[in-house]
């Protein structure tokens, strides 16, 4: 890591900077840094001569940022809150901070958690942006780079060490089929098994919950077709014989579609855990850990 430059800076005039850029008016700056106005100005020149650009020019109603104070504002109000946790040991407020976190999760455990944190987290939180992103075959990489902060996944996908994992909440399946379907209300083991198959391949080809604790069993489902989305598997049934088995809360939550019933599975196929993923190095990070509590809320709230 090389920081020639930062050791030569003194970090104090950027604390000047933010609060000249919020005041645009030397007096007023001075009054709340409790400096003198000649001080100010000095740590102005200084600002400038640090860089290379005058970052403020005198408008009308006071001073105005240049294009390069622009961009050097928008860079301390999201660094500068952090330094101060750091410095200081205290929590990430969600009110105050900006924050952006990103989520890979499947389409069925996105549709069930970010309208919740749309109507009952985002809005008390105005400066946090969260981005869910689909699964893919290097999430994991993904999450070890920092590109990544959580994973949300069924506790059947093993998470290559030194991932850390915590339950949100216990999840049952459903097996989607036509509405013409012959059978009502539940499907044996042996009507599922000799069925034909959508399977939503998310990892490693294979759809883990149910295949995994099924091939445990000695049974291996016949898969007419492999999608990456649970809203497609459902979908593909209509019209067919074909079995979708899909997570209850997102079949549930889904428009009403007329074309589709859903049955129980056979007792056989147990439900599943979604748990989320995280990597060492963030656990003692205030921001995270406000992140991990909400979602560990959100499962609360699924788990009533």
């Amino acid at each position: 890591m090389r920081l020639t430059q930062l050791r030569q800076a003194d970090l104090n005039l950027l604390v000047v900077f933010a609060v000249l850029a919020e005041e645009r008016h030397v007096s007023r700056a001075a009054e709340r840094l409790l400096l003198s106005q000649p001080a100010v100005s000095r740590a102005l020149q200084r600002l400038r001569e640090m860089f290379h650009d005058d970052l403020f020019v005198r408008g009308a109603a006071g001073y105005e940022l240049t294009p390069q104070g622009q961009r050097l504002l928008g860079e301390l109000e999201v660094m500068l809150p952090k330094l101060d946790r750091l410095l200081s040991g205290r929590g990430f407020d969600p009110e105050t901070e900006p924050a952006t976190f990103r989520i890979a999760a499947t389409d069925s455990a996105t549709a069930i958690l970010a309208p919740i944190l749309c109507r009952d987290v985002l809005p008390k939180a105005p400066k946090v942006r969260v981005d869910f992103v689909p699964w893919h075959p290097t999430i994991y990489e993904q999450l070890v780079h920092g590109s990544l902060d959580l994973i949300l996944s069924a506790s059947s996908v093993e998470a290559p060490p030194p991932i850390q994992s915590q339950s949100l909440y216990d999840e049952q399946f459903v097996c989607a089929v036509d509405a013409k379907h012959p059978v009502k209300r539940a499907l044996t083991m042996k009507q599922y098994m000799d069925a034909q198959h959508i399977s939503v391949s998310l990892f490693g080809g294979m759809q883990v919950a149910p295949d995994k604790p099924l091939a445990a069993m000695g049974y291996k489902r016949k898969i007419a077709m492999h999608v990456p989305y649970h809203e497609a598997a459902v979908r593909c049934v209509e019209g067919t014989r074909y079995i979708a088995t899909v997570p209850r809360w997102f079949a549930e939550t889904a428009a009403p579609n007329p074309a589709i019933r859903l049955l129980k599975p056979p007792v056989e196929i147990a439900g599943f855990r979604y748990v989320m993923n995280w990597h060492p190095r963030v656990t003692t990070d205030a921001a995270h850990g406000w992140l991990r509590a909400t979602m560990r809320e959100l499962g609360a709230k699924l788990s009533r």
